[in-house]
């Protein structure tokens, strides 16, 4: 007999997912068995990794979307529903950076980084959300950051919408609780990708997107009874 995989039957959207950590959460996803719905700006980039997810097995819808507009929120959130089905897992995943002393930044600047990071979790979440009350059952997964526990120098704008969403994810935790589900964050470290500034660090030392990808498949396979609210991550060895 074949072995049923863990998420078999399941839908995750993934935002953010052309790339990095999102890719990867989308890799780790699909091969416990969910259909997949990815979506990030860059429609190429977006399709290119639709590619890669679907030669290696997957079920996926990918969505070019900008997920801090509510108008291709409702639009993504609708494709998804429509061609995989209800979403029982979301992994709030889309960010953007900005790292440099506060008082030079621009209000541009705070607009994209806190849009990016922090108001598309509430847009996209407060969309998804309905269908799982419904059904009494789901996973909503957000990305923060140790930047969301500690301070830095040029880190002001960054660590502002990574404090929030951790914020905003334990709020949300006790309000969605009793409808079954289950609101966790995960803090990591400085991973290796294109993100952020990594001047200096070893990049054979530092986290990688599959790590997260891991702390994710833990959350998402934890027993229905309890949760694990917040994962934070670091590397065995300072980069």
């Amino acid at each position: 007999m074949i072995a049923r995989k863990p998420l078999e039957s399941k839908v995750a959207l993934i935002t953010g997912a052309s790339r990095g950590i999102g890719l990867a959460i989308a890799h780790t996803l699909s091969r416990l068995g969910a259909s997949v719905s990815i979506c990030a700006r860059d429609a190429q980039k977006l399709e290119s990794a639709s590619s890669e997810l679907a030669s290696g097995g997957a079920k996926v819808l990918a969505v070019a979307a900008d997920v801090s507009r509510a108008a291709d929120v409702e639009s993504l959130v609708r494709q998804t529903q429509q061609e995989l089905g209800p979403i029982e897992i979301l992994v709030n995943n889309a960010g953007v950076g900005y790292f440099g002393p506060t008082h030079e930044a621009g209000e541009s600047n705070w607009d994209t980084v806190l849009d990016t990071n922090l108001k598309s979790v509430f847009l996209v979440s407060k969309t998804v959300v309905p269908s799982m009350v419904q059904r009494r059952t789901g996973d909503i997964i957000n990305i923060a950051s140790l930047a969301g526990k500690n301070a830095f120098p040029g880190g002001g704008i960054y660590c502002a919408s990574k404090w929030g969403l951790l914020g905003l994810t334990q709020c949300m935790a006790e309000d969605l609780r009793q409808f079954g589900i289950r609101v966790s964050a995960i803090c990591p470290g400085s991973v290796a990708t294109e993100f952020g500034p990594h001047a200096g660090k070893d990049p054979q030392k530092m986290l990688q997107p599959d790590d997260v990808a891991h702390a994710v498949e833990t959350l998402v396979t934890q027993a229905p009874r309890s949760f694990i609210s917040e994962i934070v991550l670091r590397p065995t060895q300072k980069p």
